[in-house]
């Protein structure tokens, strides 16, 4: 007997790889709704309290999917949003001084970034992208209901993922979201 699909979707991802867009594509659905780090203000169990029929897109969720499996498990859907590892790296060195990429060698790594040798920026944060990504794949080994997505295709996963929903709404403004850069780094000057 299979699982019936479920009314709750989490979005796991990095970061900095197509999170606003399919965000922003998913606000066209009339039969779901979503919202993008919409809960990070929240503590404790309302962290996790979404509505039925709602897709919730937040990467901080990758530092709380034991929390998550508690309050979820097997009963929602998720979808593993990835980007090449090396460009999600280089965003986010780009963007240091703030987010993420701050708290993880400022915080998380600060003992170690304080003894010589220095590991450069960009070491430090493909180490954070390893360890987001291996967080998201363990957690994902044994849930029923997973789509991975990837920025690099996201026009033709959108597709997949629309039908795996059973999206309705404007999907052509959907899709005419997907093709926008939203959120861009922008290159250094």
């Amino acid at each position: 007997m299979s699982i019936p699909f479920p009314d709750t979707v989490f979005v796991l991802c990095t970061g900095r790889c197509g999170s606003t867009t399919l965000a922003r594509a998913c606000a066209h659905l009339s039969n779901w709704t979503v919202a993008h780090e919409s809960r990070t203000h929240l503590l404790g169990e309302a962290r996790f309290a979404v509505p039925p029929r709602h897709i919730e897109v937040d990467n901080r969720l990758a530092w709380m999917l034991g929390r998550l499996d508690r309050a979820w498990g097997d009963r929602a859907a998720y979808v593993h949003l990835s980007r090449d590892p090396a460009e999600v790296a280089a965003s986010y060195a780009a963007r240091a001084h703030q987010g993420l990429a701050k708290a993880w060698r400022e915080g998380i790594l600060a003992r170690h970034l304080r003894r010589p040798p220095v590991p450069p920026l960009i070491d430090a944060c493909r180490d954070m992208i390893e360890t987001i990504e291996a967080n998201i794949d363990h957690f994902l080994r044994d849930k029923t209901h997973v789509l991975s997505m990837r920025l690099e295709t996201l026009e033709e996963d959108f597709e997949t993922f629309a039908g795996w929903i059973g999206a309705e709404g404007d999907l052509e403004s959907a899709r005419a979201e997907i093709r926008v850069r939203h959120n861009p780094t922008e290159p250094e000057r």
